[in-house]
């Protein structure tokens, strides 16, 4: 299939298994809080709360009320989640590389995962943050699949979500994209194509990972190439 090319203001990535796979040190964490609260199988939970902030999934799943011990319990998760070793996905370096420009609000990340947690873990993976800085859960009153956070992405930009590309992996994350009224590009790295495409997510492209996509600068905007598969 040919490779289409969408010209944008700004491209908004998610982090988790999109720029970075923190699979081990995710399962190890969720092994541990299913075993202290009685959660049952971890590889059920990892799939079912994947995409969503951890304070609204440790809220449902863990019933957590106290908001000291909510803090505690979310330090404590990301702890473990660190300690698995998170790694760069494939063709991340380049794409970043590819953007990297005078104009510094080509790009931004909209995590799911905490203003504590994030950083950390991008530093772990030699990913650079962006020079508009990062929104991270703690930055919006309501997590993906709400369009508030990709919302807020372009907003640190300074575009309108409208003439943005959001990269996703996880179902909930394109549905926050799209209600953003965002173009959504969705990497298989934890999804796969066709539980994508039954979702009924409708992102406008699917490619297996990053390595896929290609970014130049033109005349102030980025022109995204994706070979399609």
């Amino acid at each position: 299939m040919p490779s289409r090319k969408i010209l944008v203001d700004a491209v908004l990535f998610d982090m988790d298994g999109t720029l970075i796979d923190s699979t081990p040190g995710l399962h190890k964490a969720w092994a541990t809080f299913s075993a202290d609260y009685n959660l049952g199988d971890p590889l059920v939970v990892v799939h079912d709360t994947h995409g969503r902030r951890l304070a609204d999934t440790l809220r449902e799943y863990c019933r957590i009320s106290d908001e000291s011990k909510l803090e505690s319990e979310i330090d404590r998760f990301e702890e473990e989640v660190i300690n698995g070793g998170p790694i760069a996905l494939p063709g991340v370096a380049a794409l970043l590389s590819q953007l990297a420009h005078d104009t510094a609000s080509g790009w931004t990340i909209v995590t799911s995962a905490t203003r504590n947690y994030a950083p950390r873990a991008l530093e772990r993976c030699d990913i650079p943050l962006p020079a508009v800085g990062i929104v991270t859960s703690n930055d919006v009153s309501q997590g993906k699949p709400h369009p508030a956070p990709y919302l807020t992405g372009a907003a640190k930009c300074g575009v309108d979500a409208a003439n943005c590309l959001v990269v996703e992996d996880a179902i909930s994350g394109i549905r926050s994209g799209k209600a953003a009224g965002a173009a959504v590009l969705a990497v298989c790295t934890s999804t796969t194509r066709e539980t994508i495409i039954q979702s009924d997510s409708q992102p406008d492209f699917i490619v297996t990972d990053l390595t896929k996509v290609t970014a130049k600068w033109i005349n102030g905007q980025i022109e995204v190439t994706v070979n399609d598969e």
